[in-house]
């Protein structure tokens, strides 16, 4: 009904009736999604694996911190650049030949014999996962047709997935392999390369099928007070990712060490309390992306930063019953809105996939790897308790997104400017 009104309106109507057509392929989204579970999988090695590294070669909390950041410092620069690069030339075998990089940052990582060697293996892991996060969300943007918050979610269950499987991986892989365990995930690697020259070839024949519309027709000029607007809220969502990042790297890296001081429980039983906070994750982030379809992307980054506040707050005073309850609730309130923010980042610069697929993403890898080396020092000086209860007031900063423009606004400059 909407695209006949359209079509009748002529060229006088600008919204674009053609993301309404456009069929959305399930296929090519559940493979992109599958590798994705591989790649963050094989990244969750990492904090799987601190623990043992931590303990066999006696590292300080700081250095332990350093190795996430190694990581995902390295995601999160390379990004935005390799989203940069592919926006302008896209490169579908790009993506298998990331992957291969992480094969060898992963042999590497089994069989280093010192901290040095550790680093460069989580170096090599962190270039893999720059370049496939970009790309592999500008897949899920064009596999997905009409349904981009949708698509994206699926794309996103795959890596909160794989993130989720960090903790289970340490009690049954890593505790009793230790270091050396990490070789099983060369197989992982190997898996993904296969699954990733499919989508490379179904990428590379799409690019043929929809060329690019000519550079004169997208680069219109924006007026100066939107620009500004736009930058405004792009700084709001970035807060927003800090705030994100950094209450999720609290949890995530240090909150097993804290439980185990707290209820003197084990390692492995205190990982079982961080895997359900991440396994609800999942859920919420597959969740998040149809919903803001149907109720819009700020209401529900709104609702993931705020609603998870009290929660948050009363986290650190709770008994072991109410900690398990608080990590679920909170697990899937909180990661709710990860792919909703990509999704809205995409549609507040429209025709900048890669950039700004790998600019969010990167921000969460970096701003999470940055919040692990500074709450890592921070509890070398002042204690793991106080630093776990000023972790806790991080989801106030979703009060930020009052400032963010309504959905309503984003179409509105989007069906202006024409050629989105």
């Amino acid at each position: 009904m909407q695209l006949q009104t359209g079509a009748a309106a002529g060229p006088a109507a600008k919204p674009a009736p053609q993301p309404d057509v456009r069929p959305t392929l399930f296929r090519i989204l559940f493979a992109i999604s599958l590798v994705h579970l591989f790649n963050d999988t094989i990244q969750s090695v990492i904090p799987a694996i601190l623990p043992i590294i931590k303990d066999s070669m006696q590292l300080s909390y700081m250095q332990a911190g350093i190795i996430v950041f190694a990581l995902n410092m390295t995601a999160s620069v390379m990004q935005p650049v390799v989203g940069l690069y592919s926006d302008r030339k896209p490169m579908p075998y790009m993506l298998p030949l990331g992957m291969g990089l992480t094969f060898f940052g992963v042999l590497g990582l089994a069989l280093a014999p010192n901290y040095a060697l550790v680093l460069v293996s989580v170096l090599l892991i962190g270039l893999g996962s720059a370049v496939f996060h970009p790309e592999g969300s500008r897949v899920a943007y064009m596999a997905g047709g009409s349904r981009r918050g949708l698509a994206q979610s699926i794309f996103q269950v795959g890596g909160n997935t794989g993130q989720s499987l960090a903790s289970i991986m340490t009690a049954l892989v890593f505790v009793p392999l230790g270091q050396f365990g990490a070789i099983w995930f060369t197989a992982v690697a190997g898996l993904a390369i296969v699954v990733q020259m499919y989508i490379s070839r179904w990428y590379a024949g799409y690019l043929k099928a929809h060329p690019r519309p000519a550079k004169s027709a997208a680069a219109r000029r924006i007026d100066p007070l939107r620009s500004r607007l736009i930058k405004f809220a792009v700084g709001m969502l970035i807060f927003l990712v800090f705030a994100r990042s950094w209450y999720h790297a609290g949890i995530t890296i240090y909150y097993p060490f804290y439980l185990m001081d707290k209820f003197t429980i084990t390692l492995e039983r205190a990982q079982l309390f961080i895997f359900l906070f991440t396994a609800a994750g999942v859920l919420s982030t597959f969740l998040g992306g149809p919903i803001s379809d149907k109720i819009g992307r700020r209401n529900v980054i709104f609702f993931s930063m705020l609603g998870s506040a009290p929660l948050a707050l009363v986290l650190p005073y709770a008994n072991e019953f109410w900690t398990y309850v608080i990590l679920l609730v909170n697990g899937f309130i909180i990661l709710s809105s990860f792919s909703v923010t990509v999704v809205y980042a995409q549609e507040l610069i429209p025709g900048k996939v890669g950039t700004v697929s790998g600019l969010i993403t990167g921000l969460a890898f970096g701003l999470g790897a940055l919040g692990a080396v500074a709450l890592g020092g921070l509890i070398d000086v002042i204690k793991l308790r106080p630093v776990m209860e000023l972790v806790s007031y991080l989801p106030l900063i979703g009060l930020l997104t009052f400032f963010l423009p309504r959905d309503r606004t984003l179409k509105e400059w989007s069906s202006e400017s024409g050629n989105a």
